[in-house]
């Protein structure tokens, strides 16, 4: 007989319902690529460490390798694939890192770019060395740091800008 549970599931992914029969054991991360094909989700480190499976669940970053996919019931979760316009069109920050050259090998970037989203949300201006800190949950083994801030605080000074424009 075997021991393993399965419950039903529902919650939003990337702005549509969804309802699944999953193994209670699974993770978050697990599910996004397994059950839903959002191979944007990296499997990296497994254990929470370099943030290569970094998705917002309630707008907030996670390491999807590390949260039960049992946990997210009735939550709101975003991936990657869910920034893209309806009309095919990339996001702001994901077009900084092409212009930045902010991609090395791209393993780490999904999870760099859900968790600059995050950070940016917020509409307040950081210092280089604050981004810094606030992206230091995602490791790129290709050591490309330094255009990942340029990609996160040009796409911060444009939303700024913009917001100073629209208020004056």
């Amino acid at each position: 007989m075997s021991d393993i549970q399965y419950k039903e599931l529902n919650f939003t992914v990337n702005g549509k319902e969804r309802s699944l029969m999953i193994d209670v054991r699974s993770s978050l991360l697990d599910v996004l690529r397994n059950e839903l094909h959002l191979h944007s989700v990296k499997k990296g480190c497994e254990v929470g460490e370099c943030g290569a499976c970094t998705v917002l669940i309630d707008g907030e970053p996670y390491d999807s390798c590390i949260y039960l996919a049992i946990w997210a019931e009735g939550k709101d979760i975003l991936t990657v694939e869910g920034l893209m316009g309806d009309d095919g069109s990339i996001s702001d920050i994901q077009q900084a890192f092409i212009d930045e050259v902010a991609v090395q090998c791209g393993f780490c970037t999904p999870g760099l770019i859900m968790t600059a989203y995050s950070v940016l949300a917020d509409g307040k201006r950081y210092t280089r060395d604050e981004l810094r800190q606030k992206l230091a949950g995602n490791m790129c083994r290709c050591t490309g740091y330094h255009n990942i801030i340029n990609a996160v605080e040009k796409t911060m000074l444009k939303r700024i800008e913009a917001a100073e424009a629209k208020n004056s």
